[in-house]
Formats: C-alpha cells, structure tokens, sequence
C-alpha cells in the first residue's frame, strides 16, 4: 500500500520550485511527477515575460491555501488562470439582480 502524501514537503518542494523559477534557473535535477506536470504546465502556459513573475506569485499563494487545506496535488497553472480569467468576465451579482431578465448585459474587457 502506498504511503498518503506529506501534504507538508509538497508545500516546501512547490515553494522552492516556485522560488526557483522566479530567480529564473531551476537547479535540480530530480522531481516528483507533480512537479514535472507543473513545469510542462508552465511551459504551455507562454506567459508573457512582464506578467510571468506576478502571475507566479499569485498562483504560489492560491496553492499554498489549497495546500493548507489538504487539497492535493496543486491546481495546475494553466487551470489557475482560466478560473481568474473566468472571475474577470462575470459581471458583479449585483449587476446581474439589478438587471431585468431580458437585458443583455455588456461585459467590457479593460
């Protein structure tokens, strides 16, 4: 029987994978399937140079909590940022309660 995974060392191998990536050189020569998933992920993902770090750093803190949660293994990036694209396109509840049934609503991209 396979051992539960150490939700713990996942959360310091992630964060050192992530540090390293934003130092831009990644030292290792050894990783956990989950982390060569991430780095093909990653890769995929062709983030623009200028928002690559921010995008990092806001995608080390979302799967820290999901970490802190138990939830295992990390969300991909890729699937991290197509859920914040997707928040970004939704027009506020509000907007939506306040609105007529029939009334299209326009959703401006800035």
């Amino acid at each position: 029987m396979e051992d539960p995974p150490d939700v713990e060392l996942m959360l310091n191998r992630f964060n050192r994978l992530v540090k390293e990536l934003l130092q831009g050189e990644v030292r290792r020569t050894c990783f956990q399937p989950w982390e060569v998933a991430m780095l093909v992920d990653l890769q995929d993902c062709q983030l623009v140079p200028s928002r690559r770090e921010e995008a990092l750093r806001r995608y080390q803190r979302a799967v820290q909590r999901q970490l802190e949660r138990g939830e295992i293994p990390p969300i991909k990036l890729s699937e991290f940022l197509g859920r914040r694209a997707s928040k970004v396109e939704l027009p506020p509840v509000s907007a939506l309660a306040a609105a007529p049934a029939d009334a299209d609503i326009l959703i401006s991209r800035s």
